[in-house]
């Protein structure tokens, strides 16, 4: 059996995703160790045909939203231990192994990490040192914002409280909520990685962060979260 599963959401992803899958040849777990899933949105560029090459399986996402595609991943996935992120993001060499040194504790239900921009201009760095500050204060308070890009979790422990929710957006933050519940959850700034800032660029750095904040302030107060999605969008 596999030790640990990869899940990476996609939806129309063919450009820069070979230079993203192929981080997964020189990650320091070997290669036999781990199985990637790639849950693709039915794309219609050559993301499935790319993502073929490299991964292990290729699924079309039946169930609603980025959160669905990661729950079809979590049923399909072989292992214990699952991982999740996104098409657009840079991975230490360490990422899969230091994961699992995290899960060695078995209280622990959940692993997440900072990130940062692949992006050197400095309004991305400002935006992202800022946001990896509020997240490291919030999980010293035991609020942890499990992103979608740069976290893990116990498969059994995901599917017995069932899976992420259908949100337009913050579903990545909203099963932190409940997971909990269930165990540890770790903050490991050691798993640094880089993502994209071409979301933020393309629908603006304030309204996306206000997206965001909004969201995770509703979820703690245990308000519903409008629907206004931004997911399957061409970035």
């Amino acid at each position: 059996m596999k030790r640990i599963s990869i899940i990476v959401p996609t939806y129309n992803e063919d450009e820069g995703l070979e230079e993203f899958l192929k981080q997964f040849e020189r990650q320091t777990l070997p290669r036999t160790d781990f199985e990637l899933i790639m849950v693709d949105g039915d794309s219609a560029d050559r993301t499935r045909e790319i993502a073929g090459v490299y991964a292990d399986r290729v699924i079309i996402q039946q169930s609603e939203g980025v959160g669905g595609a990661r729950n079809d991943g979590f049923r399909a996935a072989e292992a214990p231990i699952v991982a999740t992120t996104d098409a657009d993001v840079k991975l230490p060499e360490t990422w899969l192994e230091r994961i699992l040194e995290d899960f060695e504790d078995p209280d622990v239900v959940a692993v997440c990490g900072p990130d940062g921009p692949i992006e050197h201009d400095s309004k991305s760095k400002l935006v992202f040192l800022v946001l990896r500050n509020i997240i490291y204060v919030g999980s010293k308070m035991g609020i942890y914002c499990t992103g979608g890009g740069n976290s893990a979790f116990r498969k059994d422990a995901v599917l017995s409280i069932g899976g992420y929710k259908p949100l337009p957006h913050s579903d990545d933050v909203e099963i932190a909520f409940r997971i909990k519940d269930l165990g540890k959850i770790v903050y490991d700034k050691d798993l640094f990685v880089r993502v994209s800032t071409r979301r933020m660029e393309k629908d603006g750095y304030l309204p996306t962060l206000l997206t965001w904040l909004k969201g995770d302030i509703l979820l703690f107060l245990g308000k519903p979260i409008p629907e206004k999605s931004y997911a399957k969008k061409d970035y």
